[in-house]
């Protein structure tokens, strides 16, 4: 969707699903990166008429659930 979501949420949101906790080494920014990027789906909702509308918990469940299936893990 058009929403931004914190980097620590959308991990959160596969420790979740995954009934486990991610190792994370929190590091100063480094050259490159940057403090926020999104998504802009306003040519999308313009010129198609598709509005993403998927929640950040919903595509990511739905995506593990495909990779456990697919890879047979």
């Amino acid at each position: 969707n058009n929403n931004t979501v914190e980097l620590s949420r959308f991990i959160e949101v596969i420790e979740e699903n995954l009934g486990k906790t991610a190792k994370k080494d929190y590091l100063p920014l480094q050259p490159g990166d940057v403090p926020m990027t999104h998504a802009d789906v306003d040519d999308l909702i313009r010129d198609v008429g598709f509005k993403p509308a998927t929640s950040i918990e919903t595509g990511i469940a739905a995506f593990l659930d495909w990779y456990r299936g697919y890879f047979k893990v």
